[in-house]
């Protein structure tokens, strides 16, 4: 009988029915490695997926059963296994998952959006994992596994929002923190994206505006380093606030996080020329008819760019890796859950409560 390990399977029905079970270990085949995998990192993504809600980007009918999966993305681990024909990496190397596999340069494509972990491919809840070779990167000196774990997509969608429009190797701030004064950098929220942002955006010098309904929320923000905090709910023109704070020259970079009712918003007080990166939809992925958001006027009205995000691909996750060990960042973790706890760590990010990351320790 093959070796076994423990993993958790989904139907996509409901976090109530993801199901911790035993299946067979992985073999790396030719240009793979075996990963024993020691943490990973949870994304708003991974419930939807669980909760088979994630489909805006399906072409699946919906007479078409949903297919069983070991969800999730995000992993630290250690190389235990080479397969055929690897060259890059040697058993005892702790490296990190890339999101959508294939894509290791440039824009993202179709093909590569068939190579995203966790669906539709086999994901990384469990404890060991293969991989491609290529699709692996380095994990960065300084950090620990539960750092670590958190850069896939949330550092590097972070990353990309900030830099994605530089050429590879030259990010904001690469020639001294004092060029990035002048960027203005708002983000909306403080999830695993928008404190990574914040602690991005500070490293490379950038001013930066963030809110949040919560008062406590936006201490913690101004803590790590926040120029300038706005509480939506006390200030719900909260747009009107950013032209205020800025002189009426608006945000350069906008984390657009909130969606359908905060798109509007955004647009108003982006500056001249600006861009508006689309990462969340927190706030829903619909508007209201009677506040039909007309993108093509807004996005004229301000010269603006509009941007939808998906991540990036692998040669900016390993500059992201030389920036984190430059500049000596530490990705926030706000709560580590152990492997039997997956399900309710999955609810705990669902209800949207935690300040950073949330993580799972699987040893």
């Amino acid at each position: 009988m093959a070796p076994q390990m423990k993993a958790f399977t989904s139907a996509q029905d409901g976090l109530d029915n993801l199901f911790l079970t035993d299946i067979p270990v992985p073999v790396a085949g030719s240009g793979e490695v075996l990963v024993k995998i020691h943490t990973i990192a949870l994304n708003y993504r991974d419930t939807e997926v669980v909760m088979g809600l994630y489909n805006h980007h399906s072409k699946l009918g919906s007479d078409k059963p949903l297919p069983t999966i070991v969800p999730c993305s995000d992993m630290c681990g250690t190389v235990v296994s080479l397969g055929s024909d690897v060259q890059q990496w040697k058993e005892g190397d702790k490296v990190l998952s890339t999101f959508n596999q294939s894509h290791l340069s440039g824009t993202i494509t179709q093909k590569d959006m068939a190579s995203g972990l966790g669906l539709p491919l086999t994901g990384v809840l469990s404890e060991y994992r293969a991989f491609p070779a290529e699709s692996l990167v380095r994990k960065p000196e300084g950090l620990s596994d539960e750092e670590a774990c958190t850069l896939p997509i949330a550092g590097l969608t972070a990353w990309m929002a900030l830099n994605g429009f530089n050429p590879l190797g030259q990010w904001l701030g690469k020639n001294g923190t004092e060029d990035a004064k002048k960027t203005i950098v708002l983000i909306q929220g403080t999830g695993g994206v928008a404190v990574m942002g914040l602690l991005l955006a500070k490293a490379a010098g950038a001013t930066v505006i963030i809110t949040s309904s919560s008062d406590s929320k936006l201490e913690r923000a101004r803590n790590l380093g926040a120029d300038y905090t706005i509480n939506y709910k006390t200030t719900p023109k909260w747009d009107e606030e950013v032209l205020k704070i800025t002189n009426g020259n608006g945000a350069d970079i906008i984390f657009e996080n909130g969606g359908a009712k905060t798109l509007r918003q955004s647009f108003e007080c982006v500056a001249f020329g600006g861009l508006i990166n689309c990462i969340g939809y927190l706030s829903g992925k619909t508007d209201d008819p009677e506040d039909r958001t007309n993108t093509n006027v807004l996005a004229l009205k301000r010269n603006v760019t509009l941007k939808g995000l998906l991540n990036g691909p692998k040669d900016r996750l390993e500059e992201l890796v030389s920036f984190v060990e430059e500049k000596g960042v530490k990705p926030v973790v706000d709560r580590v859950w152990a492997f039997k706890e997956a399900k309710e760590a999955l609810k705990y990010i669902f209800e949207g409560g935690h300040f950073g990351k949330v993580v799972i320790k699987v040893e």
